[in-house]
């Protein structure tokens, strides 16, 4: 092993443990790499008891053209060829019989308005996020309907 390899490896034992809210955006970050559309890579994961349980990117619907194939389609200043990451998150816990209610929600955007309604009606008692959004309505909707929401703070 070379000595910058030795380096690397003594960096990684002796730096500090991440701590959980720190995984959870960081992994929530990692998803939204996957987005599909140019405009934002949005990432989300739900998390129950310390654990990820579900997790979503901004996307095209399944089996249609991604904003990186064909383009973003734009109108009223967002591109709605694709859908949410918060909302691609919901629909695939629902296929697969993931229940959201009472989860935390770990976001690399503030929600928008659309993505907080759906956020509510499953039941979400808690959102994190990293970034703003073009607007705050969403994050404020969540605190109006008692959802502890908030940026978070490293």
């Amino acid at each position: 092993m070379s000595s910058e390899e030795t380096d690397l490896e003594t960096a990684k034992l002796t730096a500090p443990r991440l701590s959980r809210p720190d995984l959870y955006l960081c992994v929530a970050q990692l998803y939204g790499l996957r987005s599909s559309c140019k405009r934002a890579k949005v990432g989300v994961v739900a998390v129950r008891e310390g654990r990820i349980v579900a997790a979503g990117y901004v996307g095209a619907p399944s089996g249609m053209p991604h904003c990186l194939d064909v383009d973003c389609e734009i109108q009223d200043g967002g591109c709605i060829r694709s859908v949410h990451a918060e909302a691609n998150m919901i629909a695939w816990a629902a296929r697969t019989g993931i229940a959201l209610e009472g989860t935390e929600i770990w976001c690399t955007h503030q929600p928008c308005l659309n993505c907080a309604k759906l956020l509510i009606n499953v039941g979400i008692k808690k959102f994190r996020y990293d970034l703003l959004y073009r607007d705050d309505r969403g994050h404020h909707l969540l605190q109006d309907s008692g959802i502890d929401s908030q940026r978070y703070e490293r």
